[in-house]
């Protein structure tokens, strides 16, 4: 076994302490990677505190990775040692049912093994990417290109593929009007994805606080929800709203401002339920939707579509000391727009 430093939480109300976990030995087509850089997502908190499920402590979150490979398996073909390279929401999947063979790997039939969380094909309980070093299959791996740093890349692999895979399946696009609900590290990223896509972008934030970044991250309109003259205003105005905010929002509301035909698409994961008026649907032959990560085709379609168009999300690197500083200010709204852990400060215990 191959002993990382980590930083762990120990129970549902714990702060973060440094730790030590194992991760297997290379298998031949296994990937051992040197972590460089972790991106602090909101599920990281909802997860480790137990929001979504029961939580096997210690836990150790983590799912925006970027870092180096340092060892590969006598099987591995597609990287080498020194490679850049990053790993997103997951580690493996059955790789037979129809949507792995499809490339859906996220939407795996027989359950996808996630990054942290999840019981491996090993047995072993799989732990994050606030830690030194990872080891994955090499099919769950994703090539950095060369003019993306490491630090800017690792959030790309969840708020990057989260944003990127919706507003490609449902065809933003030049002539399309998509609004983004939210401009956090989710919003944010969708906002400029979407900008480079060639559609006309709308944020729809609660105050207007964030105007002036919202429009200098490529939005072409930003209106706040708070107002109710908003609603009344963009009545049936949009192809697409993409979702990103993880707390309860009133749905349908948001919902009659889709033109006909138009999706709304969830991203934003709140842990309780959300209601849905049903002749906030059909009306205008509209739908509500909701979209996972991206499989690795297309996560690697992502990375390299932000390294032609020079999309990076907006980041504050982080010390590993900081990280519970970091939860809370990702909770008060406090953050533009993504942590990032500076793995290498691990070493200062």
């Amino acid at each position: 076994m191959i002993n990382a430093k980590a930083r762990a939480v120990f129970n549902p109300e714990g702060s973060f302490k440094p730790a030590s976990i194992e991760r297997r030995d290379l298998q031949p087509d296994d990937i051992l990677i040197e972590i460089k850089y972790a991106g602090i997502c909101h599920s990281d908190i909802h997860a480790t505190r137990g929001e979504w499920g029961p939580v096997n402590y210690p836990f150790v979150p983590g799912h925006e990775i970027a870092g180096i490979v340092s060892q590969v398996g006598s099987e591995v073909s597609k990287f080498t040692v020194g490679d850049r390279v990053g790993v997103g929401c997951m580690v493996d999947s059955c790789g037979e049912c129809v949507h792995c063979h499809n490339g859906e790997e996220q939407y795996c039939l027989n359950g996808m093994t996630s990054t942290y969380g999840s019981i491996d094909k090993y047995g072993q309980y799989t732990q994050g990417g606030y830690s030194s070093h990872i080891v994955v299959k090499e099919g769950f791996v994703v090539r950095i290109p060369d003019s993306l740093e490491l630090d800017v890349a690792a959030p790309l692999l969840c708020a990057g593929i989260t944003t990127y895979s919706p507003l490609r399946h449902w065809g933003a696009a030049p002539g399309k009007k998509v609004a983004i609900v939210g401009l956090g590290g989710l919003g944010h990223m969708a906002v400029k994805l979407a900008h480079a896509m060639g559609a006309e972008v709308t944020v729809l934030s609660q105050t207007l606080k964030k105007k002036d970044d919202g429009l200098q991250l490529g939005a072409d309109h930003y209106f706040a929800t708070s107002d109710p003259e908003t609603f009344k205003k963009l009545a049936g105005s949009f192809d697409l709203i993409v979702n990103t905010v993880s707390a309860k929002i009133d749905i349908s509301a948001y919902l009659s401002l889709l033109a006909l035909d138009g999706t709304m698409v969830n991203v934003g994961a709140p842990a309780e339920p959300l209601d849905v008026n049903v002749f906030s649907l059909i009306g205008h032959r509209r739908s509500f939707a909701g979209s996972s990560i991206g499989g690795i085709r297309e996560t690697q379609e992502m990375l390299d579509f932000c390294a032609e168009h020079h999309i990076a999300p907006e980041i504050e690197v982080i010390s590993a000391n900081q990280i519970d500083e970091a939860w809370e200010r990702v909770l008060a709204s406090d953050v533009r727009y993504r942590f990032v852990i500076d793995i290498n400060t691990m070493d200062n215990e």
